[in-house]
């Protein structure tokens, strides 16, 4: 992940154009500097902002059960936030 990147992550309560901060930092990698935390590091951030927010794709969740005659069809749809990165501070 770079700055300028655009990131699908898991549903943040946060609202769209809100800046979100990512403290907890387990790896940074700059050319060939490579910081690696046990398990995080310590002063590292990552800084954001909320694009949009939204649903993936349908999958279908299929349950069945042969020579019972037991079958469940359910679907499922992730919601996901899409984020910028702005700034990697180490």
């Amino acid at each position: 992940m770079q700055e300028g990147d655009v990131i699908f992550i898991e549903k943040l309560p946060a609202e769209e154009g809100a800046e979100v901060v990512f403290d907890r930092v387990l790896a940074v990698f700059t050319g060939d500097d490579v910081r690696l935390g046990a398990p995080l590091l310590d002063g590292a951030k990552v800084s954001g902002a909320v694009l949009k927010h939204g649903k993936d794709k349908k999958i279908i969740v299929f349950k069945m059960k042969a020579k019972k005659n037991y079958r469940r069809r359910q679907g499922h749809r992730q919601p996901y936030t899409k984020v910028t990165i702005d700034k990697i501070e180490v």
